[in-house]
């Protein structure tokens, strides 16, 4: 069978084309460049906690770790009072306290993660990278997908599947005829990168309405630390397309830093400080200048991400990334998505339902992200007199803490997604299914977990291999491994995930949130929940690995939803209006299909 064609290699063609390659998946890496990646400490990324994960089992730990850069903390600040602190935890282990125990985000420069992508595929056997290669024409049929580029390696190549990753002016979506429409210049920042020292080592700071700065109206900026004292500073700029000269960089620049320096000089940044005080002395401590940019975000989604063998990832699918949220973050969660639906596909064949699942899960994924990221931006960035709880249900919270979830990967803006209603999800009605901490379709707790070779990892370590089959069993970690593998469930449990009819590894742990003793947990190879049951249940587990693979079940026989009311279309439960953010029919967070509805402002603003 013919390799999977990726066109692009960015981060997410590269991390793409890694990943099926861990499925034992051949591929051809279409770039249009010389393969030479340009330093430029301006353009840096935020890795969440679930896609650096994904990145270090792609290979690229060691430079996550050298090149990057964990955050101690969070500060939100507004003029001169502290609204918020959040602490993270030191060791990269999960935590659900909203004030502290999570995992920091991973910050550093993009050219360093793609590099370290890049390296790591050239010693793949299954992969290539084709240079200089400009995508011209795609054409498809029941067998395959044929691309024709041209370049110094100018040719026709022949894929079983074809994934477009080449960037916001896609040539894949392009030659496809498929609209991309959205809205333009949604926010603007000043970027400087230098190296210098401020008041908190190791935090990252987003200070709204500082005493002195020329953002306009509603003035913010942020710094995010980078190794070897660099930091990277972002200003909101004013709506319009004024020209951002070097002298105004510099500008605020010194205003910033000068500020920060005498704020922290008279210890009015601490919990409790009046927003008030005496403006600062103009002190500006010493820099080194060594970027600057101006980083323009737009919010556009493709309508479709798949005709018959050609698939949409990253920013040819999807722009975003105002309100703190992270572009390559959802990138790297389509390219995770796909590899293994597509590895499925390439060994086994597929169903329409698994192929279609990609489209279902993902693109309804990012357009709850923009969805609620268009309901916010009214609030943050207009002053509009809209009331906070119309955007996060269920309390009236500040402002600044709605930005500090965009930021931090936290709620509507930037928590990790859920498909509560993919069309893999497991049999309605399954026999023996246990309720636990995680709901079927939402991303896994990253627990302790020990593998049948006796390495004791993290769950996340395991993911991308295949099915996971994870059987909590109190006190086994205190046992010798060869007595617990043959002794109570595991003999049982071990013929029937033999018996699966996918590739499947069986993990134990100690505990999992809100499950008993002797729960088994069905694991997607991206670190979703199929399901829970109690106790081993061959014919269960068969069941829901059928339905991973799109199986013959059908969607007829899938849940339709999370348990909870049934809403109707337009309204909440009862006819109540739905959630801002949330498709009608949906619990706010999650995902359905249609994920566009007519009317909404952020996917019918504009045309391509």
């Amino acid at each position: 069978m013919e390799p999977v064609i990726v066109a692009g290699a960015g981060p997410v063609g590269l991390a793409l084309a890694l990943a099926l390659t861990r499925h034992g998946v051949p591929v051809v890496v279409l770039d249009e460049t010389d393969g030479q990646e340009e330093a430029r400490l301006a353009r840096t990324v935020v890795l969440r906690p679930d896609t650096a994960a994904f990145a270090a089992r792609l290979g690229c730990a060691d430079t996550l770790a050298s090149a990057g850069t964990r955050w101690s903390a969070w500060r939100t600040m507004r003029r001169r009072r502290l609204l918020e602190r959040v602490a993270f935890a030191d060791d990269g282990t999960d935590g659900t306290d909203r004030d502290g125990a999570g995992a920091s985000p991973v910050h550093l420069a993009q050219h360093a993660l793609t590099r370290a992508l890049r390296a790591a595929l050239a010693v793949e056997p299954l992969a290539r990278i084709a240079s200089d290669s400009r995508l011209a024409a795609v054409e498809q049929d029941g067998k395959g997908v044929s691309a024709q580029t041209r370049g110094d390696n100018g040719t026709w190549w022949r894929g079983s599947y074809l994934v477009g990753c080449d960037g916001p002016r896609s040539t894949v979506r392009k030659l496809l005829d498929i609209r991309f429409p959205g809205r333009t210049a949604v926010e603007r920042h000043a970027v400087a990168t230098l190296r210098t020292e401020l008041p908190w080592p190791g935090e990252a700071l987003l200070h709204r309405s500082p005493a002195r700065h020329g953002g306009g109206r509603v003035s913010e900026v942020s710094a995010r630390p980078l190794p070897g004292g660099v930091w990277r500073l972002d200003w909101l700029l004013p709506p319009g397309r004024e020209l951002v000269t070097p002298d105004a960089v510099v500008a605020r620049i010194r205003d910033s830093l000068a500020g920060w320096a005498t704020e922290a000089a008279d210890g009015s940044a601490d919990e409790g400080a009046t927003a008030g005080g005496r403006k600062h002395t103009g002190l500006v401590p010493p820099y080194e200048l060594l970027d600057t940019g101006v980083h323009t975000v737009h919010h556009r989604l493709a309508r479709t991400w798949r005709q018959d063998r050609v698939f949409l990832a990253g920013d040819a699918a999807h722009l975003l990334g105002a309100l703190g949220t992270q572009a390559l973050d959802e990138g790297l969660r389509d390219a995770e998505n796909l590899a293994w639906k597509l590895g499925l596909a390439w060994h086994h064949g597929a169903t329409e339902t698994l192929l279609d699942s990609y489209q279902a899960e993902r693109r309804g994924a990012v357009a709850a992200r923009l969805r609620a990221a268009d309901s916010a931006l009214p609030l943050l960035r207009d002053g509009g007199a809209v009331r906070w709880r119309t955007v996060l249900p269920g309390a009236a919270r500040g402002r600044s803490t709605l930005l500090t979830d965009g930021h931090l990967g936290r709620g509507p803006l930037g928590a990790a997604p859920s498909y509560l209603h993919t069309p893999l999800a497991a049999p309605v009605d399954l026999p023996g299914e246990a309720a636990v901490g995680t709901l079927p379709g939402a991303p896994v707790v990253d627990v302790p977990v020990t593998a049948s070779d006796g390495a004791s990892v993290g769950l996340r370590d395991r993911l991308g291999r295949g099915l996971l089959v994870v059987l909590v069993a109190p006190g086994t970690g205190v046992w010798d491994r060869r007595h617990w593998q043959s002794a109570g469930l595991m003999p049982r449990l071990s013929d029937a995930v033999g018996a699966l009819p996918m590739r499947a590894e069986i993990l134990v742990t100690e505990a999992y949130p809100g499950a008993a003793a002797h729960t088994v947990l069905v694991v997607r190879p991206d670190g979703h929940l199929v399901a829970a049951l109690s106790g081993v249940r061959p014919d269960e587990l068969a069941a829901c690995a059928d339905a991973v693979r799109g199986g013959a079940n059908g969607a007829e026989n899938r849940r339709p939803a999370a348990d909870g009311p049934t809403r109707e279309p337009g309204g909440g439960p009862d006819g109540a209006a739905a959630e801002p953010g949330t498709e009608p029919g949906t619990e706010p967070g999650t995902d359905a299909v249609p994920v566009d509805p007519p009317g909404n402002s952020v996917l019918h603003s504009e045309s391509d």
